[in-house]
């Protein structure tokens, strides 16, 4: 079984723990660990495969799982491109730079990889969400001109931005709730491919990317407000930028690891939720699939 897979089916980790552990994986180093230390890392953890859990506390193996976990996709254990490791999403988002066609390339990318799905497919299907998710990302700016409501011209950038993260999420990904992903048992086992479960995972991911970017743009509003009240602000009428821009990647920085720990990475689902074909193929109660980061 792919040890990826194998670690978050075994591991059964609370919120807490999935927020540490994403704490540790969302490391800036894990964008530039060479090949060849995460083919050793990786070698380590398949000649390990009995042990592995009991062996958490050596340091040499929670190295190798940081090292497996950051660069490899648990579907087809291939290594996932630098710029689309969950720990690139921070330093490419905060500055805001080609926003709408960097989050789209990375919700593909970091998507269940279990279906068949042609190169050509995944060039339209960005495209076409890049360009509607720049579409809808101009209206903020476009309806403002017209607001005379101070309230609505701040709260309107905020709901706007929080709603197309999400449907950036299930258009980018859309093509998994129609074909299906793979479920499988504890041992790894594929017991076929699920829209129900492929629904249920970019429903997930979709909820996820709501309060990571939600709040990453509500809180610096609401510290704003109360900035502008200071004496420091009235000297230096000049420094809004500078403390939004400053709370805005502080509060990124924080919500990233918070949005990734909300749900499992391999998540769980009740045998009897999925389609019948699946249900008679197996005994199991649970089945398990990848929900995608």
């Amino acid at each position: 079984m792919e040890p990826n897979v194998r670690f978050w089916i075994t591991e059964r980790q609370s919120f807490i723990q999935r927020f540490v552990q994403w704490t540790e994986l969302l490391d800036p180093t894990n964008l530039v660990i060479s090949i060849e230390k995460i083919e050793k890392s990786r070698q380590l953890l398949l000649t390990n495969e009995d042990a592995f859990i009991h062996d958490l506390e050596d340091r040499r193996v929670q190295e190798a799982w940081k090292r497996s976990l950051s660069t490899v996709h648990p579907d087809n254990s291939k290594l996932i491109p630098v710029p689309f490791r969950p720990a690139a999403l921070l330093p490419f988002t905060a500055p805001m730079v080609s926003f709408y066609t960097y989050t789209t390339a990375f919700n593909i990318v970091n998507g269940n990889a279990s279906y068949n799905r042609r190169p050509h497919e995944s060039l339209l299907l960005g495209t076409g969400v890049i360009a509607s998710s720049s579409f809808f990302g101009l209206l903020p700016h476009l309806l403002q001109m017209r607001l005379n409501n101070m309230l609505l011209k701040k709260a309107l950038p905020i709901i706007i931005l929080t709603h197309i993260s999400a449907m950036n999420v299930v258009a980018a990904r859309s093509l998994e709730p129609i074909r299906g992903i793979e479920v499988m048992d504890k041992e790894g086992n594929v017991m076929g491919y699920s829209r129900k479960a492929g629904t249920k995972a970019v429903k997930d991911t979709a909820t996820s990317r709501i309060v990571l970017f939600g709040t990453s743009a509500f809180i610096p509003e609401v510290f704003s407000h109360f900035f502008i009240r200071t004496q420091f602000f009235r000297q230096y009428p000049w420094s809004l930028w500078t403390f939004k821009l400053s709370c805005t990647v502080l509060v990124m920085g924080l919500m990233v690891p918070v949005s990734f720990s909300m749900y499992p990475q391999i998540e769980r689902i009740q045998c009897n939720k999925l389609e019948k074909e699946i249900q008679s193929a197996t005994e199991e109660t649970e089945l398990f699939y990848n929900r995608g980061v």
